[in-house]
């Protein structure tokens, strides 16, 4: 992960939102504030013009741009998740170029930023189920000796598996917990916001 590598995956994931806001939007409707595709979209918009000009000095100043943006650019919960993730995953990689185990460390920083805020775990029905296993995947290809791509398409299968295995689940945490056991059945809208991150991170790896 270098600086344009990193400015590519936020311009990436954009897109990627920006294409699927609306239905986003529809899963969050089921089981949310039929908000989330429209914060996201916005956030993210944001956040890409704001790293298109960085005079960053690092990747990690990339993302730490990214986060701050989100943070004051989304509402509600999702601002203070993804903007806390982009900004921890910044401060672990104070470098110019970081190898795939240095980016698995941040990763898991990252996820330690979003459990931490979100008090949420594995099986909870909310970002989590996408997150966890997509940085598990990472580092067990990094642990391997596979290269960026490689891991990075990795994370993205791991975090699509993980999206798709909360539809059954009963939201215990975040909006949908109210819900109880009406929240069985939808996928969720966080899963699946995070799914499409790592598939960006995974489209740009492939291809820079």
């Amino acid at each position: 992960m270098d600086i344009d590598r990193a400015r590519a995956w936020v311009q990436a994931i954009a897109v990627a939102v920006g294409q699927n806001k609306d239905h986003l939007t529809q899963l969050d409707s089921a089981i949310g504030d039929a908000d989330h595709g429209t914060n996201l979209d916005r956030g993210f918009t944001a956040a890409a013009a704001a790293v298109s000009d960085l005079a960053a000095g690092t990747a990690g100043a990339v993302f730490v741009k990214t986060g701050t943006t989100l943070i004051s650019s989304i509402g509600g919960a999702s601002g203070p998740l993804y903007g806390g993730a982009f900004r921890a995953l910044g401060k672990h990689l104070d470098v110019a170029v970081a190898d795939p185990a240095a980016f698995a460390a941040a990763l898991a920083a990252a996820l330690e930023s979003v459990q931490k805020l979100g008090t949420a775990s594995p099986g909870d029905k909310t970002m989590i189920d996408a997150f966890a296993p997509a940085v598990a995947a990472f580092e067990e290809r990094s642990r391997q000796g596979d290269d960026f791509a490689a891991a990075a398409a990795a994370a993205a299968a791991a975090a699509e598996e993980g999206m798709r295995a909360t539809t059954p689940l009963q939201a215990r945490k975040g909006r949908a917990s109210y819900l109880g056991a009406r929240s069985v059945g939808h996928q969720d809208p966080g899963a699946t916001s995070t799914a499409l991150i790592f598939r960006a991170l995974a489209d740009v790896a492939a291809t820079t």
